[in-house]
């Protein structure tokens, strides 16, 4: 699958940067056509020429090439690639990344990549752990980059936790397990939704739920990235996505996310309806700020639209609909039930007994259960559950 892919590895300083020259020997075997930059720190732990070696083309660093004048153009290193792979990636790279700084020939590639773009992170624990750190790591995921996630392990500083970056072998089979299903879904559209809905009480305050978006963001994501042209209807979230093939559709209530899905649907052939709909609204909305009253309030709610529900009854054969289930009690059954009254092909059942799962979290613990069986995945990132996602919608689209 990497036979005549090109392939741009950024090199940063970092001391895993010993194992980019596996992972170029790795990549060149395969048949790729490698491009190795490296940050100027970069050469304080391995030198370019054994890049320049293995890969078998100039490692770059600086913009001019030499004294005539002739420049390293990042714009058309930008265009040539088909992916950009930043392995290791520093706290310092991540960073810069993240708010756009442009201090070396790398960060000037990388924006102007036009390419999927794929970081692996490598420092040490606490560096990972550090709140800037994952703020600039959700930053890059929100542009659409695929984060591949440092392994447990022992780190150079002598202590033992999350930081190293994955073995060359790992990195190799990311981009051959990418590159295998780039382009799979070509000529299907999608709808994603995603997010909570808001049903106003009056013009301050609202029914809603803790729904992040996260989920439904992610799948988008995925879906995008093999090809599919994705519709994203999502309530209200801070999350956003840049990506040629997605278009985001912002609402706020359930009758908003309702019309604005059934407008889409009859051209979508992949359905997956990952948002958590309010089941009920208030029956009516005060025009103006409810004041407190001594006695209390008694609140009368109505039934929202079953978009879901609305869904599976147009569904024609070749259309497919995931649904989701999060549930506190009789999680199977309940799920099971769901995907029967719901018309749906499968369901992703999410249980809000398991720790690391559900609402606001980075991690997701999925079950996939469809008419004939269930299919129970470890507790993963939320990125890596998509993918685990759309490879069953691939299972069942026959692609």
């Amino acid at each position: 699958m990497l036979h005549g892919k090109k392939i741009i590895l950024g090199v940063t300083g970092s001391i895993a940067a010993y194992k980019s020259v596996i992972l170029v020997r790795l990549l060149v075997k395969s048949g790729a056509e490698v491009r190795v930059i490296m940050t100027p720190a970069a050469h304080d732990f391995i030198t370019p020429v054994t890049l320049a070696t293995l890969s078998k083309n100039p490692v770059l660093t600086d913009y001019i090439k030499n004294q005539s004048g002739e420049w390293n153009n990042h714009v058309e290193l930008g265009l040539w690639a088909d992916a950009m792979l930043i392995a290791p990636a520093s706290a310092n790279t991540v960073a810069k990344m993240a708010h756009g700084i442009c201090d070396n020939l790398l960060l000037a590639v990388y924006l102007s990549a036009r390419c999927p773009v794929m970081i692996a992170p490598a420092m040490d624990l606490d560096m990972w752990q550090h709140p800037a750190t994952q703020h600039n790591i959700k930053s890059l995921l929100s542009f659409g980059h695929q984060l591949i996630e440092p392994a447990h392990g022992e780190l150079a500083s002598g202590l033992t936790g999350k930081g190293r970056m994955p073995e060359p072998e790992e990195l190799h089979d990311y981009l051959v397990n990418f590159f295998s299903h780039h382009q799979s879904l070509t000529g299907k559209r999608a709808l994603v939704t995603a997010g909570p809905t808001h049903e106003p009480l009056d013009p301050v305050r609202f029914i809603g739920n803790h729904s992040s978006g996260k989920m439904g963001f992610a799948i988008a994501q995925i879906l995008a990235s093999r090809g599919a042209i994705v519709d994203l209807v999502t309530g209200p979230t801070i999350l956003n996505l840049q990506h040629p093939c997605i278009t985001i559709h912002r609402v706020q209530t359930a009758e908003e996310m309702y019309k604005r899905c059934i407008g889409i649907f009859p051209a979508s052939d992949i359905t997956v309806l990952a948002a958590a709909v309010a089941d009920y609204k208030p029956k009516t909305r005060a025009d103006q700020k409810i004041k407190k009253q001594a006695e209390g309030m008694t609140l009368e709610l109505v039934k929202t639209h079953d978009i879901a529900a609305s869904l599976g009854e147009l569904k024609q054969s070749h259309q497919l609909i995931i649904g989701f289930a999060l549930e506190t009690e009789n999680e199977e059954v309940n799920a099971r039930k769901k995907l029967a009254s719901k018309n749906f092909d499968a369901v992703v059942l999410n249980s809000l007994n398991e720790p690391g799962a559900g609402f606001g979290h980075d991690t997701n613990k999925i079950t996939m259960i469809d008419h004939n069986d269930s299919r129970v995945f470890p507790l993963t990132s939320k990125t890596e559950a998509a993918k685990n996602i759309v490879d069953v919608i691939e299972e069942k689209l026959h692609v």
